[in-house]
């Protein structure tokens, strides 16, 4: 065991340690179930109904046949010492049923992996299985904690870590239109050399961390020395739906390769001849259009718009394989979408490196320092805001370049004002170079600034209701 890092952690955790009442559980051997079983140890401290701390003493890896749960709702502590807790079938690992606090370090969680959009874990009536999933119960009031130290999770089909305060469950749908009540609980995640690796190929929409937070709780979280790659979906998507703000710092945390579950290699065979088009009024039916992509591995992964005119005829469509982002916020009714990245990569994603969006009252903070983001399909660094808020970002010290979008990206689409700092930044060769470094665009009501500074913008400014200061 860790000493140092167990106790760390537990400093973290917000006193488990010091609330404990009962001494520590022992798992004293590396069977599925029976005494001294990680299982046992589980059934033992939800029957405590206080805040339980359970070490592993030994160190053989656990092999599990079903998930292990704890049904607890007081928080439990978990210190391995670096084993591996693995299943070789389709199956949740680890899950905290009724919203109990969760911290764990040194523990490696890890699936049967080879899930891919050929060979899915949610097919045959199966549920595709999450390596660490926390269920808020309906009426938890305070904070959910959910804090990792030292923790390898890879090979599930479906999110890698789970935290969902969400009535509908895995339908909860994403912050900026999906459906669902909460509690009125917040929820708290803390990650520290955390590893997320290969997760959510086996299930559309599948992310590497997923935090669904409804009613009116806020969300937190932070990531230090961190990695998110190989994942389905988003590296780590944040759906924040009703009130309350996201509130997020990560720092030395890697985005790397994540987003290509809906594979466009395998799935452009699938594609219209004709993906999208624009008409004049009168000219076409919707009935003459393609209609949605069907008979695919995955009918998720196809996304069909249409815009209308008021005669009822087709003004324009566009039909699309839904390719995910290395970190996805989306944060809907009141409240705010705060994030700060520092010395942070993201690079090879398939959709945008970061992208956030801000909906409903409520503006966007955003602070980009020394931090790279390369290679990847869309935009570098975006942030949109399309209600009543303003948006106010920094970018210093940081590099884009090598995006098949914009470099960085900063929009108010609704009533209010865009302030953004540019200091020491490189943006080169995103897009095609026409304009493509930064885009800062104020397109309602409201004061647009753009001050750039020590920096070079190789690849043009596009700048749209904003004054610019170089």
């Amino acid at each position: 065991m860790k000493v140092t890092s167990a106790l760390a952690l537990s400093a973290l955790f917000a006193g488990v340690a010091a609330a404990q009442t009962t001494a520590p559980i022992m798992v004293t051997n590396a069977q599925d179930a029976g005494d001294g079983s990680l299982r046992a140890a589980l059934s033992q401290a939800a029957a405590t109904d206080a805040p339980s701390q359970v070490v592993i003493a030994t160190g053989d890896d656990i092999v599990i046949a079903e998930s292990l749960v704890y049904q607890g709702e007081a928080p439990l502590e978990i210190i391995g010492n670096g084993q591996r807790l693995r299943s070789d079938v389709n199956t949740h690992l680890l899950v905290s049923a009724n919203g109990g606090s969760l911290a764990i370090s040194d523990l490696a969680f890890e699936g049967p992996g080879q899930f891919s959009i050929v060979n899915r874990g949610d097919t045959n009536g199966q549920t595709a299985g999450k390596g660490i999933f926390i269920d808020v119960r309906d009426d938890q009031t305070g904070i959910v904690d959910l804090a990792l130290d030292n923790v390898l999770v890879k090979g599930v089909a479906n999110h890698g870590i789970h935290v969902s305060d969400c009535t509908l469950a895995d339908d909860c749908g994403a912050g900026a239109g999906g459906g669902g009540q909460g509690s009125p609980a917040s929820v708290r995640v803390r990650l520290n050399n955390v590893t997320v690796d290969g997760v959510g190929n086996g299930k559309f929409d599948a992310d590497g961390l997923r935090v669904d937070e409804r009613g009116e709780g806020d969300i937190h979280v932070t990531g230090l020395a961190s990695l998110f790659t190989r994942v389905g979906a988003d590296g780590l998507e944040l759906d924040e739906g009703q009130a309350g703000s996201i509130h997020s710092t990560m720092t030395r945390t890697r985005f790397i390769d994540n987003g290509a579950y809906c594979d466009p290699a395998l799935l452009a065979a699938y594609m219209p001849a004709e993906p999208e088009g624009e008409f004049k009024d009168g000219e076409v039916r919707e009935a003459d259009i393609p209609g949605d992509v069907t008979g695919t591995p995955d009918d998720s992964c196809f996304e069909r718009e249409v815009d209308l005119y008021d005669s009822g005829y087709v003004e324009a469509y566009e039909i699309g394989i839904d390719v995910d982002d290395g970190i996805d916020y989306d944060e809907a009714d009141a409240g705010d979408l705060n994030l700060t990245m520092i010395s942070s990569t993201i690079s090879g994603n398939y959709d945008e490196g970061v992208d956030m969006d801000e909906a409903g009252p409520g503006g966007g903070n955003l602070d980009y320092i020394n931090t790279l983001a390369y290679r990847n399909a869309d935009d570098g660094f975006k942030m949109s805001e399309e209600d009543a808020g303003s948006v106010h970002g920094v970018v210093l010290g940081s590099v884009s370049r090598d995006n098949g979008g914009k470099g960085v990206v900063f929009e108010e689409e609704g009533p209010g004002n865009v302030r953004v700092t540019v200091t020491e930044t490189h943006t080169v060769n995103n897009d095609d170079s026409d304009d493509t470094g930064l885009e800062v665009v104020q397109e309602d009501e409201g004061s647009g600034e753009l001050i750039v500074e020590s920096s070079r913008i190789e690849d043009g400014i596009d700048a749209e209701g904003v004054t610019v200061t170089q």
